[in-house]
């Protein structure tokens, strides 16, 4: 049995940090390749004002030789 393909999902505290951790990973590849990746900003509101906000990131690896 051999891992092929693995999605991973992180939640961060700023839009910043998930372009660098996206580049971060491309940048270290070994072993594996990055075929998907992005991220998307969530908020939380409270009677109209927005409260708290994070991003969603989410890279996918191929371990396909």
């Amino acid at each position: 049995m051999e891992l092929l393909k693995e999605t991973k999902v992180w939640r961060v505290d700023s839009e910043d940090r998930a372009v660098s951790m996206i580049q971060e990973y491309k940048d270290n590849a070994d072993g594996y390749t990055i075929t998907k990746s992005g991220y998307v900003i969530k908020t939380k509101k409270s009677k109209g004002a927005i409260v708290d906000m994070w991003c969603i990131v989410t890279i996918e690896f191929s371990y396909e030789v």
